[in-house]
């Protein structure tokens, strides 16, 4: 059998190859069509936190860098100029300055300059109101201690201390600039960018319609003329709607790849290893779990292989916290992984344990503990939570699956209004910095559970300064190591995606470890 790494390389290789073979002939003109899973609770990517969003408004707009849309691995060393030219770090390590493009313009016709990125991340730190809901990346910025614009076309970033990762999450899918004179309440309906394509219409529960940005400032792009977006909410209808060739490019479920296969085989799918995992979510702040006895028991009961082979079609992989290699730079790999909760041990042995900490908990085969289990009303979420209360079943628990609309579920966690949780997260670049302080600092909105640790606060911090990559990563294997022996939102599965696209759909690479990197479309094009 291939490995995983060789497969993974192969992979890299044959897109590559593609990639260079397609780039000689671009041809512009053309709607490129592709469903969104679902519908958008808003257009405003830093007010949300799903790739229902990023993926149909990512190409409204730009970042100050980014990653380069031509390879499968996005890597902080491997950044691009975007709305920024250049960048430079003070002596101290603690000044980061970006030198902007002049002439660019936004959707509107008024000038970009530097106060629209001091506006941006004001606002993401709430240092300034622009009618926004609170974003759920602020921990990002807890290092930020002020943006100063230097002149029309120069700002830079003050920190507190120096902190290596910081340059990086500039390149996020969720990192974008937005305009100063636009407020909120805008941005949510129909968005103002300086991207490829602007909003031409939103139609809730129907269609998004981009065109095609007349101004944009890079020559020659975008290629497409726009991009139409029906929303189809349907995992089978949006699999017809591609074997129809009504869309063209497509992302199914693992489990949907061989029918796509079978009936479209000029389909072209790459399959890669998402930074989407789905986690069980616990209210520790609420009795009894808040025991870490019944956390540590619902860890050890489930069984991740069967949730591997029915959820993921046997694609899907193990992991902590952070994504695991090759794809990953720092998650937890095998050999870290037996050594924790739910990993080690036969299914059987584990499932002893659980009933044994459950009896000490004053529960058993007569009085079981009954709770309600909240997931978003998607299948592939549904069928985890099939899989997961039918394996607390066997440990004294008996739960009901509640489901919950995708366009209220944000709302529902961050308000920690559940028991117990199926989800999943996805997350931005491949970095500790972003999963510890977005998910797990004592004051984030995203810290969904109330999980908050003063000695893990002060770990974040260690790791995040520190600047030998081979130090910091062994520490950040500690920190994953014990989050996930507390029990914090213990990961299931790394999701598998199959990325399906039609055979003249050309320049479209797909990001392999992250959700939210190749979603501008700018550089796609259409060879027919």
């Amino acid at each position: 059998m291939i490995s995983a790494r060789l497969w993974v390389k192969s992979i890299l290789l044959c897109i590559g190859l593609s990639f260079v073979a397609e780039a000689p002939a671009q041809k512009a003109g053309g709607i490129l069509r592709r469903a969104n899973d679902e519908n958008p609770p808003s257009a405003s990517l830093h007010e949300e936190g799903s790739n229902i969003v990023t993926t149909p408004f990512v190409p409204v707009f730009n970042n100050l860098v980014t990653f380069d849309a031509a390879k499968s691995i996005s890597r902080p060393d491997q950044l691009l100029p975007d709305l920024a030219t250049s960048w430079s770090w003070s002596a101290d390590n603690k000044t980061l300055t970006f030198k902007l493009r002049r002439g660019v313009v936004w959707h509107d016709g008024k000038p970009f300059t530097a106060a629209d990125v001091k506006c941006t991340w004001d606002t993401v730190t709430e240092k300034r109101s622009a009618g926004w809901r609170k974003s759920p990346r602020k921990a990002w910025y807890a290092n930020l201690q002020e943006v100063v614009v230097e002149t029309d076309d120069q700002v830079s970033f003050r920190l507190k201390r120096p902190q290596p990762s910081f340059l990086g999450f500039f390149a996020a899918g969720w990192s974008v600039v937005y305009p100063c004179h636009v407020d909120g309440r805008q941005m949510r309906q129909k968005p103002i960018g300086t991207g490829p394509f602007m909003v031409k219409s939103f139609e809730p529960g129907k269609m998004i319609r981009l065109v095609k940005n007349p101004n944009y400032f890079k020559p020659g792009l975008p290629y497409l003329d726009g991009i139409d977006m029906p929303i189809i909410s349907s995992p089978s209808t949006r699999n017809l709607a591609f074997v129809a060739g009504d869309t063209d490019i497509y992302t199914p479920s693992a489990t949907l790849l061989a029918e796509v296969k079978a009936k479209r085989p000029d389909a072209i799918c790459d399959v890669g290893l998402s930074y989407a995992y789905t986690r069980l979510i616990i209210n520790r702040t609420v009795p009894p779990f808040d025991d870490v006895r019944i956390r540590r028991a619902m860890a050890l009961a489930i069984d991740r292989d069967a949730v591997v082979r029915v959820k993921g079609a046997g694609l899907d992989r193990l992991g902590g916290e952070l994504m695991p290699p090759p794809e990953g730079a720092w998650g937890l790999d095998k050999a870290d992984l037996v050594t924790l909760p739910g990993y080690a041990l036969p299914l059987e042995k584990r499932r002893e344990e659980a009933r044994r900490l459950m009896r000490e908990a004053g529960y058993g085969p007569d009085k079981p503990l009954t709770f309600v289990l909240s997931t978003r009303d998607v299948a592939r979420y549904r069928d985890t939570s099939v899989l997961i209360l039918d394996h607390l079943a066997k440990i004294h628990m008996k739960g009901e699956m509640k489901t919950i609309d995708t366009a209220i579920w944000t709302n529902v966690v961050f308000k920690r209004a559940y028991t117990v949780a199926i989800g999943s997260r996805g997350q931005a670049i491949d970095d500790p910095d972003v999963s510890f302080y977005e998910s797990f600092s004592c004051g984030s909105r995203g810290n969904v559970d109330g999980y908050c640790d003063k000695d893990m606060e002060a770990l974040f911090e260690k790791q995040s300064a520190m600047i030998d990559p081979v130090a910091r990563k062994k520490l950040v294997k500690e920190i994953d190591r014990k989050l996930q022996l507390d029990v914090v939102r213990p990961t299931i599965t790394f999701a598998a995606l199959p990325y399906c696209r039609r055979a003249y759909v050309k320049g479209y690479v797909p990001s392999l470890n992250n959700q939210y990197s190749n979603l501008r479309m700018e550089t796609v094009w259409l060879d027919k």
